[in-house]
């Protein structure tokens, strides 16, 4: 078999996930994000395993999103959709009993008069400049809205993941004043704002990329392994360049593996040079571009030619690989490509 592993250990997920509850005040809720297949390790899968651990409410991007998740876990799951009810959500967004957060009084006055009497949530922009009702806007509907029940109020926090910086303060601040006296459930923390304190939890919190086991959650298990064939392996002469445009050279004879990935896979040129492959805990460099369908390695210190080297491990995390790469664990995790094979574990079996 050609195509890589991705392996998801379903188990350190859910721990994942109660670590983050388990820190959340007393009396608040726990969702779940699994947005764009659950970070691309899969939604199913990750949606059945979080509601057998008590999630009730999960999160998604886009009305579409909804239709496999409530395949997975029924009719009795709360399904926020965070872009709101868009022009031609309507269908979707009743069939599925989806509960989208509307950003605007446009969307506000589409939903009221398209879906009558169904739930709703609100979203407020509370300094993001990104999606929600401005102050000025949310102050002109908020008694109309209020009136209307909805099942929830929340916004976003812009620099959750840098605890110090002023602007979390300022956007707790707005979002106390915008919301003060409502007895509609309140969120503004994702992973990051669960990490700043109970002053952030309010009724709710949604954490995403701490469950995959991605900053800012820096306890987080991994959850991932990313395993890659070996398709050949070679003798490199000192001297002697690997991949396009010679970009290594051999400064001795080396023994160079070729393996099956590359940035038609989400592995993204910019690794090559910096970041590694594995062999249990032994690091195997990679040399030369990462091609579109292929990355070489030096395995030179390996004592045997291996059948696969792991990308994502315990010893390189997303976030790890995500450094080497110029980016951030959110863009590797779901770049993930479609031609990994993707096994769902429990137990941390590999």
């Amino acid at each position: 078999m050609a195509c890589g592993t991705l392996t998801i250990d379903l188990d350190a997920l859910v721990e994942n996930w109660r670590t983050l509850d388990a820190m959340s005040t007393a009396g608040t809720e726990t969702g779940a994000v699994v947005k764009a297949d659950a970070y691309g390790l899969g939604a199913g899968p990750v949606a059945r395993a979080l509601w057998r651990a008590g999630v009730r409410r999960f999160f998604v991007a886009v009305a579409e999103e909804g239709a496999p998740l409530r395949e997975a876990i029924g009719p009795d799951a709360e399904i926020f959709v965070f872009s709101g009810h868009m022009r031609g959500d309507t269908d979707t967004i009743a069939d599925l009993a989806l509960t989208p957060v509307l950003n605007s009084t446009e969307q506000l006055t589409r939903h009221v008069e398209t879906l009558p009497g169904h739930p709703f949530a609100i979203q407020l922009d509370t300094g993001m400049n990104r999606l929600g009702m401005e102050p000025a806007e949310w102050e002109a509907v908020r008694d109309i809205a209020l009136s209307l029940s909805p099942r929830l109020v929340m916004s976003h926090l812009a620099c959750a993941d840098e605890p110090d910086h002023p602007m979390n303060r300022r956007q707790l601040e707005t979002f106390r004043a915008l919301t003060e006296g409502i007895s509609v459930p309140r969120s503004l923390a994702a992973t990051g704002g669960i990490l700043l304190g109970p002053e952030y939890h309010f009724d709710l919190t949604r954490p995403g990329i701490g469950l995959y086991g991605g900053a800012p959650h820096t306890e987080a298990r991994p959850v991932v392994r990313l395993s890659l064939p070996v398709i050949q392996t070679r003798p490199v002469a000192a001297g002697e360049t690997v991949g396009y445009g010679n970009a290594w050279e051999a400064p001795e004879e080396r023994e160079i593996a070729t393996v099956s990935g590359g940035y038609a896979d989400g592995l993204i040129r910019a690794m090559g040079g910096r970041a590694q492959l594995y062999d249990g805990d032994q690091p195997c460099p990679i040399v030369g571009r990462v091609s579109m369908d292929l990355i070489t390695a030096d395995i030179t210190d390996l004592p045997a030619r291996p059948e696969s080297l792991d990308i994502l491990c315990p010893a390189q995390g997303v976030d790890a690989l995500a450094e080497a790469a110029g980016t951030i664990g959110y863009e590797i995790l779901t770049a993930l490509g479609p031609r990994y094979q993707r096994r769902h574990i429990r137990g941390g079996a590999s």
